[in-house]
C-alpha cells in the first residue's frame, strides 16, 4: 500500500522492469554497483547524513496547510516596493498554474519558443512605452539587482569616456528604498566604487559623480523632486538612473522624456503576487546607445529562412556564456514567467484600464490624505501618487500601531513617522477603516486628486493592437493558448538539456504557492505574522546544509549566477577579515560555466584559467603552475562537480587540497548537484561554499527562463558573512555582507516547491533520484556510443548524469551540431545543450524523471539522424540541400502545393512512425536568421501609427 502512494514512484520515471533491462544494456548487476564504480571511492559518503522520512502527497498537503495557517494575513500597506495586486484568474490559471508555460526552458531554440518569445516581446513593449525608452530587456531578477546592474553599466560607460580621470562615486538619493541601496552597495564596493547619499540635487558633486540614482516616486511617496534640474547633471556627463513605479508611470511623466539614461524597477504591481518578497520580474530600459551593453536578455524580431517574421533572443554575443570574464554582467536566469504574467496583465487591462487602476489608487490615497488633514492629523505636504507620510515620533507611534494591528493593518513605521501606501486592492471602506484607527470620522470621502498637469504624461501608451483587443476572458484565454501551442515544453517530451536538469515539476509541489497565506505576505511584515514561512525556510536551510555537508544556508540569492556572486563576496569578506585583502585572484577551470568568470570579475577579482587535459579533466600540472606563480594572491578556486564535461573527476579532492594548502578557499558550483545527493557532497569533497540551483536539482520550474533560486551553503567559518538585509536583525557578532537581493529571503514563495520536493522524497528518495539520473545518462551513453563519439568518460568508461556527443567530424560533410539540434525539432524534441562546454557538441542530461520509453524514443531520433548524416556523406543528398540543413520544417511548408526539397514530405515531417502516435510537434516558423535580427534590431511592438500607414 505504501508503494502505491509513494511520491518517489511518481517522480522517478524508471520502473523496476525497465531498470533491469537498462542495467543489462550497460553491463551492470545493480544501480548501487554502478554508482560505486562511477563516483571516486575517496569522496563517497559512508552514510547519508539526512534523517528524513518521505511524505505522501496527501500527507504533505496537509502538513503545508498547517504551516500556512501559522502565517497571519493582514492588509499590508507598507509599500517600499511591494504592493498587493489582483492576478486576473485567466492569467493565474492559464499561465502561472499551467505546465505548458512553467516547464519551458530559456528560449535558445527559438523555433520551438515563439509563444513565450512573443509574450516577452510584449513585456518589453510595456516597459519601453511606460518608461519612454526605446530599448527594454526581457526582465531582471528584482528591482534592487536591476538598479545595481544599471549602476555598473553606466559607471563603465562614463569611465570609458574618462579613462584619464575615471569617476568612482555613485550618488544615491537618500529616499531610494533601503533594500535597493544595500544591493547597489554590494555590487559597487568590489568594483572600487563608493556610495554617497544626497538629499537635494545641489549636494551632487559634478566633478566626482559618475552616476546619480533617484527613486520615482521615492520611499516617502514624493514625486516633486522629479522636476529638479537633472539635465545639468546629464550635461556634465553623469549617468542618470530613475527607479520607477511602473503603475505610477501610466499617469506620470516618463523618465525617458525627463532626460534620464536608464529606468529600472519591478513589475510586481502588474498582477504578480507579493509572495513574501518574490519572485517578481525586474525591468531595465535605456537609451538606444546602451543596447550592446544592456544586461539580461533582449527579445528581438527577425525573420526565418522563408522570410516570415519570427522572434529570437537578440544580441546574444553580449551574454556571459560568450564574454566570460569580459562580461559586464553575470545575469543568466531572469524572471521570464513573471515577466510573461506582467506583460499579459497589460494585454488584459489595456492602457485605459491600467490608467483607471492607477488613477483610482491615487484618488483613494488623496481622499485619505484630505480626511486625515481635515481631522487634525498632521500629514506631510508632498506631491504623491499612492503614499502619504504622517510625521510622528517613534514614541508616539505605539498606540497607532496597536490599533492598526487590531484592525488587521500593517503600516510602514520609520523614525520620521508612519507611511501608508494604497494599492490596486484598496477600497473606500478600507480608507474609512484606516481613518477610524486615527480617530477620524467622515460622512463622505472627497475625490479630487493632487497631481498637477506638470507631473502628468501627455503621450499615448500601449497603442499596439495587442494591448487593445483582448478585453474579454474568452479572447484572452484563446490568445494565451495560441502562444502556448507554439512552444515545446515538458508536457510534450523530455528536454534533454545538459547542465540544466529539466526534471518533473510535480503538481503537489506547486499547488501551495498560490494559497493566500503564502502569496499575499509582504516581505517586511512583523515576524510573528510570517511564522509559517520562517519555519519552512529554516527547515529547508537545515536540509540543504545536511545534503551539501555544510553548516549554514542563505536563500537570498535569487538565481544561480547571484549565488556564485554571493559566495564569492562571502569568500572576499572572510579573507579581508583575516588579513587576506591582497588575495585578488580566482582560479577557474576552462570548462566552467560562463557565469563563473563573469561572477568573479563582478566580485572584484582577477581570473586565472586552468587548462583541461586531453580527457577533459582539470590539468593538475597547470593548476600547480598557477599556484606556484600566484600562491598568496589566490583567494579561491571555482569548480563544478561533476565537471561540466559530465564526469566525476578522480582528482577533485586533490585540487581542493592544493588550494587550501596556500590559504585559498574552494567554491563549488552546484549546477550538477543532481548527481551528488546522498553519495557525496561539496563539503565532504573539500569545498568551503557552494550554491545550489533550486530550479534544477530541487524541482523549481524553469519558467521559460526564470524564476530561479541560487541559495548558498557554507562552512561554519564562513557562516557569519552570509548576506544581511536592512529588514533583517543581525545576530551578535555577525559580519554579514550587504544584501544581494531586494527581499530578505529572495524568491521566498517558490522555496515552497523545493521544500515539498525534499519532504515528499525524503532522504531515500533524494538518493534514489541521483542514482536514476546517473543510470539514465549511462543508458543513453551506452546505446548512442554505437552511433556517435562520446567526448569524455570517466572511470569504467562511464559518465556522470550527463554526456557530450562530439559532432565535429560531421562538419566534413557539411553537417553542424546546430543542424542536428534543429533536426531534432522535427522529431518532437528540444535539442540538448548546443556547443557548450565544447563547440560542435551536444550535451545531454535526461534526469531521473524520464522513463525508458521516452529515452528510447530519443535514441530512435538520434539514430535516425545519424542515418540521415550518412546519406549526405554518401552523396544521396546535396550538402546544401538535405533534411538536416533545411531543418526544422514548419507546418506551412508541409502543406504547400509545390514541395521545394529533394526528399519527401514524409521524410521531413514523419521520419519515425511514432510521430504519428501523438508525438509530433508542429512549428510555425523555419530556421531563424539570427544575423538579420541583430543587424535590424526590433525589440518592441510598433506603434499603431505604423499600422495606419500600412493600410
Amino acid at each position: 500500500m505504501d508503494q502505491l502512494i509513494n511520491f518517489e514512484r511518481r517522480h522517478i520515471g524508471i520502473s523496476n522492469e525497465q531498470k533491469s533491462a537498462m542495467l543489462k544494456t550497460i553491463g551492470m548487476d545493480s544501480t548501487d554497483a554502478m554508482v560505486r564504480q562511477i563516483i571516486p571511492a575517496e569522496i563517497q559518503l559512508s552514510h547519508f547524513d539526512l534523517d528524513l522520512p518521505a511524505m505522501t502527497e496527501a500527507e504533505y498537503l496537509s502538513h503545508i496547510q498547517t504551516k500556512a495557517m501559522k502565517n497571519k494575513v493582514f492588509r499590508s500597506l507598507i509599500g517600499q516596493g511591494y504592493y498587493n495586486t489582483h492576478t486576473p484568474s485567466a492569467i493565474r490559471r492559464n499561465i502561472l498554474e499551467n505546465p505548458g508555460w512553467y516547464t519551458q526552458y530559456t528560449p535558445y531554440q527559438a523555433e520551438i519558443s515563439q509563444g513565450r518569445l512573443e509574450a516577452l516581446f510584449n513585456f518589453q513593449t510595456v516597459v519601453s512605452d511606460l518608461t519612454g525608452f526605446p530599448i527594454a530587456n526581457a526582465s531582471l531578477l528584482d528591482e534592487g539587482t536591476a538598479a545595481a546592474e544599471a549602476v555598473s553599466m553606466l559607471m563603465a560607460s562614463v569611465n570609458k569616456k574618462n579613462k584619464k580621470n575615471p569617476k568612482s562615486i555613485c550618488f544615491i538619493q537618500d529616499t531610494v528604498f533601503a533594500q535597493t541601496r544595500s544591493v547597489i552597495l554590494s555590487r559597487t564596493k568590489p568594483l572600487g566604487y563608493s556610495i554617497q547619499l544626497f538629499g537635494d540635487i545641489s549636494e551632487v558633486d559634478v566633478e566626482t559623480a559618475g552616476v546619480v540614482v533617484i527613486q520615482y516616486p521615492d520611499s516617502r511617496g514624493n514625486i516633486a523632486h522629479i522636476k529638479d534640474k537633472y539635465s545639468a547633471l546629464s550635461d556634465a556627463g553623469i549617468g542618470l538612473i530613475a527607479i520607477c513605479d511602473l503603475l505610477a508611470l501610466t499617469l506620470l511623466e516618463s523618465p525617458g522624456h525627463l532626460g534620464f539614461d536608464v529606468a529600472v524597477g519591478t513589475t510586481q504591481r502588474f498582477g504578480v503576487p507579493i509572495g513574501f518578497g518574490g519572485p517578481h520580474a525586474g525591468y531595465f530600459a535605456c537609451l538606444d546607445k546602451y543596447k550592446r551593453v544592456i544586461p539580461g536578455r533582449i527579445i528581438g524580431l527577425s525573420k526565418d529562412v522563408h522570410g516570415n517574421p519570427a522572434y529570437r533572443m537578440a544580441l546574444q554575443t553580449r551574454e556571459q556564456h560568450i564574454k566570460r570574464e569580459k562580461a559586464t554582467s553575470n545575469i543568466c536566469t531572469a524572471q521570464a514567467l513573471l515577466a510573461i504574467m506582467a506583460g499579459m496583465y497589460a494585454v488584459y487591462h489595456g492602457p485605459k484600464n491600467l490608467r483607471r487602476i492607477a488613477l483610482r489608487t491615487h484618488l483613494l490615497t488623496h481622499s485619505l490624505y484630505q480626511a486625515l488633514a481635515a481631522g487634525g492629523i498632521e500629514v506631510a505636504e508632498t506631491v504623491f501618487f499612492d503614499t502619504i507620510v504622517l510625521p510622528m515620533s517613534p514614541e508616539d507611534q505605539g498606540e497607532i500601531r496597536k490599533l492598526a494591528l487590531e484592525a488587521g493593518f500593517n503600516f510602514h513605521y520609520t523614525n520620521e513617522g508612519i507611511q501608508i501606501s494604497l494599492d490596486e486592492l484598496s477600497t473606500e471602506s478600507e480608507v474609512l477603516a484606516i481613518l477610524k484607527i486615527f480617530g477620524v470620522t467622515v460622512t463622505e470621502l472627497s475625490y479630487t486628486g493632487k497631481l498637477e498637469d506638470t507631473y502628468l504624461r501627455t503621450d499615448a501608451i500601449l497603442s499596439h493592437p495587442v494591448f487593445n483587443q483582448y478585453r474579454s476572458e474568452t479572447n484572452l484565454m484563446r490568445y494565451i493558448k495560441s502562444l502556448e501551442n507554439k512552444d515545446l515544453s515538458l508536457v510534450h517530451s523530455m528536454i534533454p538539456l545538459g547542465s540544466c536538469t529539466m526534471k518533473l515539476n510535480a503538481a503537489s509541489e506547486l499547488i501551495p504557492i498560490t494559497w493566500t497565506e503564502f502569496s499575499t505576505l509582504h516581505p517586511f511584515v512583523p515576524q510573528n505574522q510570517s511564522l509559517g514561512y520562517r519555519e519552512i525556510i529554516e527547515d529547508l536551510g537545515q536540509y540543504l546544509a545536511k545534503i551539501t555537508g555544510f553548516h549554514a544556508c542563505s536563500f537570498q540569492p535569487n538565481s544561480g549566477a547571484q549565488g556564485e556572486f554571493t559566495g564569492l563576496l562571502v569568500i572576499r569578506a572572510y579573507h579581508e577579515d583575516h588579513g587576506g585583502a591582497d588575495r585578488r585572484l580566482i582560479v577557474i577551470p576552462a570548462s566552467a560555466h560562463g557565469t563563473n568568470p563573469a561572477s568573479a570579475v563582478l566580485a572584484g577579482y582577477d581570473v586565472a584559467i586552468v587548462r583541461s587535459d586531453e580527457d577533459g579533466n582539470i590539468d593538475l600540472k597547470d593548476l600547480e603552475d598557477i599556484i606556484n606563480r600566484h600562491g598568496s594572491e589566490i583567494a579561491g578556486f571555482m569548480v563544478t562537480y561533476p565537471s561540466t564535461h559530465g564526469v566525476f573527476e578522480s582528482t577533485v579532492k586533490q585540487a581542493c587540497d592544493m588550494i587550501h594548502a596556500i590559504g585559498g578557499l574552494v567554491y563549488m558550483d552546484g549546477a550538477n548537484m543532481n548527481a551528488q545527493i546522498g553519495y557525496t557532497s561539496p563539503g565532504f569533497i573539500g569545498a568551503d561554499v557552494c550554491h545550489l540551483n533550486l530550479h534544477k536539482t530541487f524541482a523549481i520550474p524553469h519558467g521559460g527562463g526564470g524564476p530561479g533560486v541560487g541559495p548558498i551553503c557554507v562552512t561554519e567559518a564562513l557562516s557569519d558573512y552570509l548576506p544581511g538585509h536592512p529588514y533583517l536583525e543581525a545576530n551578535e557578532g555577525q559580519k554579514s555582507i550587504d544584501a544581494v537581493a531586494s527581499a530578505p529571503y529572495g524568491s521566498a514563495s517558490i522555496l515552497l516547491i523545493s521544500y515539498a520536493y525534499v519532504r515528499m522524497l525524503g532522504a531515500r528518495g533524494l538518493k534514489n533520484a541521483t542514482k536514476y539520473a546517473i543510470l539514465n545518462a549511462n543508458y543513453l551513453k551506452t546505446v548512442l556510443s554505437s552511433h556517435y563519439d562520446i567526448l569524455y568518460t570517466g572511470s569504467g568508461d562511464f559518465v556522470g548524469h550527463e554526456l557530450i556527443l562530439d559532432l565535429r567530424k560531421f562538419k566534413e560533410v557539411g553537417i553542424s551540431a546546430e543542424d542536428v539540434a534543429k533536426r531534432l525539432i522535427d522529431f518532437g524534441f528540444h535539442a540538448p545543450t548546443l556547443s557548450f562546454p565544447v563547440a560542435g557538441t551536444l550535451m545531454i542530461e535526461p534526469t531521473e524523471s524520464e522513463d525508458k520509453v521516452e529515452l528510447d524514443r530519443f535514441i530512435a531520433a538520434m539514430v535516425a539522424i545519424r542515418a540521415e548524416i550518412d546519406e549526405v556523406a554518401l552523396g544521396e543528398y546535396p550538402k546544401d540541400d538535405n533534411v538536416l540543413v533545411n531543418a526544422p520544417h514548419p507546418i506551412f511548408i508541409a502543406t504547400m502545393d509545390d514541395w521545394p526539397y529533394p526528399y519527401s514530405r514524409q521524410k521531413a515531417l514523419y521520419p519515425l512512425d511514432s510521430l504519428r502516435e501523438g508525438h509530433k510537434f508542429y512549428i510555425q516558423v523555419g530556421r531563424i536568421d539570427n544575423a538579420y535580427g541583430d543587424r535590424n534590431l526590433i525589440c518592441t511592438c510598433p506603434p499603431i501609427e505604423d499600422y495606419i500607414t500600412q493600410t
